[in-house]
């Protein structure tokens, strides 16, 4: 399911998300822009609940079109932590589509992942002797 956004919804539904979220920034006029939805839906299935897809008129919020620059539509935008982690715009067809969509699953398991093992090793250095220096 696509959640719709606005500019007074976005704050709070991307920014502030706990979860990655994927924007698809659209127009009605745009036929790309509706081809990719399905897709869209299908890839957010793939990701267990780990990942908030919601899509935002650009021709109704123009501020937040502006304010991230879009020079095409559709315009995929993925937010972690209130920040921008990976954008597609002017993709190629489906094929260049579906590797940027696997190249952002990916990015996020690698800082997932990440965090996940900081604190394993930073407790398995503290209770394996390992003086630290201060």
């Amino acid at each position: 399911m696509v959640l719709s956004v606005n500019q007074n919804s976005f704050k709070e539904e991307v920014l502030e998300s706990s979860k990655p979220v994927l924007v698809h920034f659209w127009a009605p006029w745009c036929g790309l822009c509706k081809m990719i939805v399905p897709q869209l839906i299908k890839y957010q299935s793939e990701w267990n609940g780990h990942l908030k897809l919601v899509g935002v008129n650009a021709d109704k919020s123009l501020k937040l079109a502006s304010s991230y620059q879009l020079q095409t539509l559709p315009t995929l935008i993925l937010f972690q932590n209130g920040q921008i982690v990976n954008r597609l715009d002017h993709f190629q067809g489906r094929e260049d589509f579906r590797r940027t969509l696997d190249a952002f699953m990916l990015s996020y398991q690698e800082r997932h992942l990440n965090q996940l093992w900081q604190p394993q090793l930073i407790s398995s250095g503290q209770n394996s002797g390992i003086k630290t220096s201060r």
